[in-house]
């Protein structure tokens, strides 16, 4: 597809916020200096979606974009026969679509071309997998979102090892979506600042000891108008090597705002069929047990409105 907008020009530059609280500041020089590839990589794709992503009858876009990993094939399968089909829910047009980077194999990247020949739903940068590089899917993801869908209603963005209940995502966007400037889901607020493990940020690169509210990535969702500011500022600051800390950024810049629900389970929730038809999201959950319990879900007692795809 081509794009539907001129590219806007990258003016990255340092930046101070403040959300009332804590102020933060983002020196581009030290995020130049330890991460360089984050503030530099300009979005280049491999593979796009197939199909026209328009939709002439006027019925909403909810676009389900999943960060995966091209290794990760038997986890899209299971997602693929579960909850990422395209489809109709509740009058919504639902389109799945699987962001990725390089990795893996040769034998993976290329069953990731057969997958994309297949099924038409794989968004591929030239990017390498990795911890940090995940920070570059969430802004290459609005930069393609702000060319080819600025017309998308919502956008929910989740990890490949959930389950998610799309007809539960309708509803919830029907009792709680009517602002085009608030962000749903797990809301983490002013979390600590690691400096050891997976998620340690040196002191030298940024030196609050909190970070601003952000939702957790396992899953969240928010409205396609928000995109375009999310982009516009992701164009201008640093690029934080945390992608769920970088969003909450983002959304601080874009002067967005947040909504907390406790159905987006971003840490694991004990099975119950009920519980879950509720649930809009729940992390940690492998490919064969997400055929079971969908399954399961679908065909329970409890089940009095939460149908699948159509």
């Amino acid at each position: 597809m081509a794009p539907t907008s001129t590219p806007l020009p990258s003016i990255r530059q340092s930046a101070t916020l403040t959300d009332g609280v804590y102020t933060y500041h983002l020196d581009l020089s030290r995020f130049q200096s330890e991460f360089p590839y984050l503030q530099n990589y300009e979005c280049s794709l491999n593979l796009t979606p197939r199909g026209q992503l328009e939709d002439k009858t006027g019925q909403p876009l909810l676009i389900l974009a999943i960060k995966s990993h091209p290794s990760s094939g038997d986890r899209r399968e299971a997602l693929r026969r579960t909850w990422a089909r395209e489809g109709v829910v509740g009058g919504y047009r639902v389109r799945p679509i699987f962001l990725m980077g390089q990795g893996g194999t040769p034998g993976h990247m290329e069953l990731v071309k057969v997958e994309s020949r297949e099924f038409g739903d794989i968004l591929q940068w030239d990017i390498n997998e990795g911890h940090h590089n995940l920070s570059l899917k969430e802004r290459c993801f609005l930069e393609w979102l702000h060319h080819h869908v600025p017309w998308a209603a919502f956008i929910f963005k989740g990890d490949d090892d959930v389950y998610v209940n799309p007809f539960s995502i309708v509803r919830y966007i029907e009792e709680h979506g009517s602002s085009a400037s608030v962000l749903h889901g797990a809301l983490q607020r002013h979390s600590t600042v690691m400096r050891s493990s997976k998620y340690q940020v040196s002191y030298n690169l940024f030196q609050s000891h909190k970070y601003p509210f952000f939702l957790s990535g396992g899953g969240f969702l928010f409205p396609g108008p928000a995109a375009k500011r999310l982009y516009e500022v992701s164009l201008k600051m640093p690029v934080f090597p945390l992608d769920d800390v970088y969003m909450g950024f983002l959304v601080l810049a874009a002067n967005l705002t947040f909504r907390h629900d406790e159905r987006f389970h971003v840490f694991g929730l004990a099975y119950n069929a009920c519980l879950y038809q509720r649930a809009f999201v729940v992390h940690g959950v492998s490919p064969e047990r997400l055929l079971e319990i969908w399954s399961e879900v679908q065909g329970s007692q409890c089940n009095n409105s939460a149908h699948g795809l159509r």
